[in-house]
C-alpha cells in the first residue's frame, strides 16, 4: 500500500496509469491506506535533527507521558522551520477517536484517527509547528492522548509514533517571525508579560465526545422529532473568546466531519474529510486588548461555544495565547478605543412534516464585532482594528423515524484585521450538502458534499501586496447494509477529494491535486499545476 499523504510519482495532470489498480464489486477486509489531497510540508535545504516525542499504544484513556529535550545540531532556537509528523498504524474493528499532543501543556496537535480495516492500516499526519518556537526551545514535558476502548468486539489497538524534525536556520533560510512567548491557557485568569506588542490566542474547537454536539449542524430544538436535540436551541453555534468578561472574538465553527460521520465510515476509510487528521484551530487577533493586559495584573480569559444549551458538554476548546514583546520597553501603555457590536441573531424555525414532505428547520445566524485599539511602542503608535462578522444558514429535512435525513448548510467568516499601515482581509466559506437515506432491505446511502475555502488578501495603502486561496472539497457516495455483521455489508462506495492553493498560500502559485477512490482502491490521483 502506499503510505498515506504520498503518491506514484507521475507526470503532471497526469491520471493513474492503465494497468494500475481494478477495484473490487464491493467492499472487502483491506483497502488503501488513508491519503488526503494536501500538500506534503516544504522544507529547506538545511541541516535537519530529528527527535522523537512520543512511541504509544492506546488502549484505553490512559494519556502518554514522557519529556522533551530540544535538539543540539541544528541551532539553539532559531531554527528555519520545525515539522511534526505522526505515524500510526490499527488493524481489526475500532471507532473513530479523538487526541491530541501537548508539549509544555501547549497544544501543538488535535486530531482524530482512521477507520481500521481488518487486516490493517497505516497512515500519517504532517503539521508545521514552527510557531511553537517558544515552547520548544527548552525541556518540557510530554503529553499525548488517543482515548480508546479495547473488548472482544473493538479490537482495534491504536499504535503511534510522534517525532519533531528541526531544519536549521542560515543566511538563505532565516528563521521566520515566531511568538516570543507562548502561553497554554490551563486556566482563566492569564498575566502576560508587560512589553506585550502583538497577541493573538488560537482555539482548537471541536465538537466531539460522542453525544449530539459531534452533530451540532444537524440539531434541533426541543420541540422536532428528531434524535439529536439542542435544548431551547437549535444548530447554530459561534465560538467565543471574551476579556474580562467583554466580548473580544467571534468565529464560525468549521463542521469537522470525523471518520465516522453521517453513519457511514464508508465514505471516510481512504479519503477523510477535510481537517478530520488535522484540527485547526480558530485565530483571534487580541492586539486590541494588548494594553488593557499589559498592566502587570491577572486578567480573565475566557472561551465559550453560543448556542450550545446550558449545562450540556461536548465541545472541547483547548486554547493557547501567541504573543510578541518589544524587546526595547519594558512596558508598553495604550488603550482600546473602540468596541462596537451587532445584537447576535441565532433562530431556527421548525415546519412539521405533512404528506408528502418532511419535517424542515430552517436556521439562520449572524453576528459582527469590531474592536480597535492602539499601543504605544519603542518603533511609535500602532493602532489595531479588527472587524469579523460570522454567518450561518441551513436547511434541515427528515422524515419520520428519520430513514431519510438531509442537511444544506453554508457557514461565511469574514474577517479584517488591520495592523499599522497593513490590512489583511479573509473570507472563510464553509459548506455541507448531504442525505442519508435507509431503503428496502436496509441499505442505507449517504451522499454527502463537503467544502472548506478561504480567500486572503494583503493590502498597504491600500495596495494589493499579496492574495491566496485554499479551496479544499469532499464528495463521497457510499452504500451498505444496516444491522448486519460486517462480513455482510456489501458495502460500495466512491469518493473524490480535491485540493488546490493559489497565490501566497502555494509555493510557486498553485497546487491542484484530486484524489479518487471505488470500493477503497485509489483510481485516481492526478495534479493539476
Amino acid at each position: 500500500m502506499a503510505p498515506a499523504g504520498t503518491a506514484p510519482a507521475q507526470a503532471a495532470g497526469a491520471a493513474q496509469p492503465a494497468g494500475g489498480p481494478t477495484p473490487p464489486a464491493e467492499f472487502g477486509t483491506d483497502w488503501h491506506d488513508p491519503v488526503t489531497p494536501a500538500p506534503a510540508i516544504a522544507t529547506p535545504p538545511t541541516r535537519a535533527c530529528r527527535v522523537v516525542l512520543a512511541v504509544a499504544e492506546f488502549r484505553d484513556f490512559t494519556p502518554y507521558r514522557g519529556d522533551y529535550t530540544p535538539p543540539t545540531g541544528c541551532g539553539h532556537s532559531a531554527w528555519a522551520k520545525v515539522v511534526l509528523r505522526l505515524d500510526g498504524k490499527v488493524k481489526g474493528r475500532q471507532y473513530d477517536r479523538l487526541g491530541h499532543v501537548a508539549v509544555g501543556g501547549v497544544e501543538v496537535l488535535r486530531t482524530s484517527t482512521p477507520q481500521p480495516s481488518p487486516d490493517g492500516i497505516t497512515w500519517s499526519v504532517e503539521k508545521d509547528v514552527t510557531r511553537y518556537r517558544d515552547t520548544l526551545a527548552r525541556p518540557q514535558p510530554v503529553e499525548m492522548l488517543i482515548g480508546n476502548v479495547v473488548d472482544d468486539t473493538y479490537t482495534g489497538v491504536i499504535d503511534v509514533t510522534v517525532t519533531l524534525t528541526f531544519y536549521a536556520a542560515d543566511r538563505h533560510t532565516p528563521a521566520p517571525d515566531t511568538p516570543d512567548r507562548v502561553l497554554p491557557l490551563t486556566s482563566p485568569a492569564v498575566t502576560t508579560p508587560r512589553n506585550t506588542e502583538r497577541l493573538l490566542a488560537e482555539v482548537y474547537a471541536t465538537g466531539s465526545g460522542g453525544g449530539c454536539e459531534e452533530y451540532w449542524y444537524l440539531t434541533t430544538p426541543t420541540a422536532a422529532p428528531y434524535s439529536c436535540k439542542a435544548d431551547g436551541g437549535g444548530p447554530h453555534r459561534e465560538v467565543r473568546i471574551s476579556v474580562d468578561g467583554r466580548l473580544a472574538g467571534i468565529a464560525a465553527p468549521f463542521p469537522t466531519v470525523w471518520t465516522g460521520g453521517w453513519s457511514n465510515p464508508f465514505l471516510w476509510y481512504v479519503t477523510p474529510a477535510p481537517r478530520a487528521f488535522d484540527v485547526q484551530p480558530v485565530l483571534y487577533d487580541l492586539t486590541p486588548y494588548a494594553a488593557l493586559l499589559n498592566d502587570g495584573r491577572p486578567h480573565r480569559i475566557d472561551v465559550t461555544v453560543a448556542g450550545v444549551p446550558a449545562g450540556q458538554s461536548g465541545w472541547s476548546t483547548p486554547t493557547n495565547l501567541l504573543l510578541w514583546q518589544d524587546e526595547a520597553r519594558t512596558v508598553v501603555t495604550g488603550a482600546l478605543t473602540r468596541h462596537q457590536e451587532s445584537a447576535p441573531t441565532g433562530h431556527s424555525r421548525w415546519t412539521p412534516a405533512a404528506p408528502g414532505t418532511p419535517h424542515r428547520l430552517d436556521t439562520e445566524g449572524a453576528h459582527r464585532l469590531t474592536v480597535s485599539g492602539h499601543l504605544d511602542t519603542s518603533h511609535g503608535r500602532v493602532t489595531t482594528t479588527v472587524t469579523r462578522s460570522v454567518r450561518h444558514d441551513s436547511v434541515h429535512r427528515w422524515t419520520d423515524g428519520e430513514s431519510s435525513d438531509a442537511l444544506d448548510a453554508t457557514w461565511t467568516d469574514e474577517e479584517s484585521v488591520t495592523h499599522g499601515p497593513v490590512t489583511t482581509r479573509t473570507t472563510r466559506t464553509y459548506t455541507m450538502n448531504g442525505e442519508t437515506t435507509l431503503g428496502p432491505g436496509d441499505r442505507l446511502r449517504t451522499v454527502l458534499s463537503l467544502g472548506d475555502r478561504a480567500d486572503t488578501r494583503t493590502l498597504r495603502g491600500g495596495r494589493t501586496l499579496t492574495t491566496g486561496r485554499l479551496d479544499d472539497r469532499y464528495t463521497g457516495d457510499a452504500t451498505y447494509t444496516a444491522n448486519v455483521p460486517r462480513d455482510q455489508r456489501h458495502a460500495v462506495g466512491t469518493t473524490t477529494a480535491r485540493h488546490r492553493l493559489y497565490g501566497s498560500m502555494a509555493p510557486g502559485g498553485c497546487y491542484d491535486r484530486t484524489v479518487g477512490t471505488v470500493q477503497g482502491t485509489v483510481t485516481v490521483d492526478r495534479r493539476h499545476c
